[in-house]
């Protein structure tokens, strides 16, 4: 009982000490670097090559290969396919990842369009008649949301298939 006693008052007494480091410091200044607001991303005026690392590679990965494993579809080499079937091209603004990410609407159109090279992501499965996003395209189509990305993914690989375009998204189909 004695031994219970005093472990309760151990525990007391070092309560207010483990609480007090919980409170911060009114007095404390930023960490260094942190001193003024972050400034956002769409004003930042990142390369769009560093926008699609800070949108798009945390899922995509950093070579655009993707991850079955994360239900991430690869888009090295395929994702101009998108863009040979009706509803592909507004899909492809209309994914969450790109209609809700912080670029502003030029900034979206830049980075689809440099996807879409055929030294891009795209590479060999660019359509040859490839028209460049707008950043008014993109403002219309991302005020529209998708609400089955899945299913409207599924009918859109259905399409590709149907004109004979061989699925290798990683995605196992």
């Amino acid at each position: 009982m004695r031994r219970l006693l005093i472990l309760g008052l151990v525990c007391l007494m070092t309560t207010p000490f483990a609480h007090a480091r919980a409170i911060p410091n009114p007095k404390q200044g930023h960490a260094p670097g942190n001193e003024s607001p972050q400034t956002p991303i769409s004003q930042a005026g990142y390369s769009t090559g560093v926008n699609y690392q800070l949108q798009c590679a945390g899922c995509h990965l950093g070579d655009g290969t993707g991850s079955a494993a994360n239900d991430t579809p690869r888009m090295k080499g395929f994702v101009g396919n998108f863009l040979k079937v009706p509803g592909g091209r507004e899909f492809l603004v209309r994914v969450p990842g790109m209609s809700q990410s912080a670029l502003n609407n030029a900034q979206l159109a830049d980075l689809l369009n440099w996807l879409m090279r055929e030294d891009g992501m795209a590479g060999e499965s660019m359509p040859e008649h490839y028209q460049p996003y707008t950043a008014d395209e993109v403002a219309a189509l991302r005020a529209e949301t998708m609400l089955n990305l899945p299913g409207t993914r599924g009918e859109l690989i259905k399409a590709m298939r149907a004109q004979g375009i061989a699925i290798d998204d990683g995605m196992n189909y």
